[in-house]
């Protein structure tokens, strides 16, 4: 990726890469007016660097140079646009440098790099890397499409019972659950539950009261106060035969799968949440004498 950013020209096809070291401190000028100076005239007016420049056959020449102990190493890099052949010739012609400034000098080409091939090895791996993206992240698994399928084909099959938001299996099911509104009604569906109906309100309606003389009722509400008041309601009105409540704090229409299928194993027999009441009064009672 480093020599990419290196290189200006789109028509780039090769990369020489040359080392050099001296017998003392020289600076980049002196490497590049080196290179210039010494292969001029030496491969003919047509392999001329500065007019491959020039014409843009032969990009910007590059030098990282390192020097201590007195004495100079780096490297040199040119882009090229040639041909294999020629890119060849313009290399090797780098080791015919023996001074670089003031002081001896030896090059050698350490590589002639074929820049499309590189380009292709980049673009090979980044296809696997987006690859790996689209499979791991973004493609969604058999089950997952199949779950949501379900999810919109349930949620389409709310009716109405009456003019209150039912599931198609309230008619014909031996037991209904009563919920506070559509929302909760419409999650019921999603996760496999056909039989529920809402009361849409805070009071109950008639309907509901009918249906409790024929079915078995479970009441299902939140986790709230609100669903408290209502189960009181219901508990007076409605012929309840369980009650079941979304965890502390939470609503039905907000619960999980799994919530919803906790909540309604863990109902309670309505005669038992008749007595609570009771239970409390008598413990404050005895508290109190």
């Amino acid at each position: 990726m480093i020599i990419l950013a290196k290189l200006a020209q789109s028509t780039i096809k090769y990369l020489i890469e040359a080392e050099f070291t001296t017998d003392g401190v020289v600076e980049k000028p002196d490497v590049i007016g080196a290179i210039f100076g010494q292969t001029e005239g030496l491969l003919g007016q047509d392999l001329d660097l500065r007019e491959l420049q020039r014409t843009g056959r032969v990009g910007r020449i590059d030098v990282d140079i390192v020097s201590e102990e007195g004495k100079t190493n780096g490297k040199i890099s040119v882009p090229s646009s040639l041909d294999s052949s020629e890119t060849s010739l313009i290399a090797a012609s780098f080791e015919t440098i023996e001074r670089i400034g003031p002081c001896d000098a030896k090059v050698r080409v350490s590589d002639v790099k074929d820049v499309r091939t590189i380009k292709r090895e980049l673009v090979v791996e980044r296809a696997k890397d987006i690859l790996q993206k689209l499979v791991s992240e973004e493609l969604p698994t058999t089950d997952s499409i199949t779950s949501v399928i379900k999810e919109n084909v349930r949620g389409s099959q709310i009716e109405e019972f009456e003019g209150l938001p039912a599931g198609p299996g309230i008619e014909n099911s031996d037991e209904i659950i009563v919920v506070e509104g559509r929302a909760d009604v419409l999650n019921l569906l999603k996760n496999g539950i056909t039989n529920a109906i809402a009361i849409e309100g805070t009071m109950i309606p008639q309907t509901i009261i009918n249906l409790s003389k024929e079915k078995l009722v479970t009441m299902f509400v939140d986790g709230d106060r609100g669903g408290d008041l209502i189960i009181k309601e219901a508990l007076q009105l409605v012929d309840v035969d369980y009650i079941a409540k979304a965890p502390e704090g939470k609503e039905v229409e907000e619960l999980t799968k799994k919530e919803i299928y906790k909540a309604l194993r863990d109902k309670t027999v309505s005669e038992e949440f008749k007595l609570v009441p009771k239970t409390k009064e008598l413990k404050e009672f005895i508290e109190k004498n």
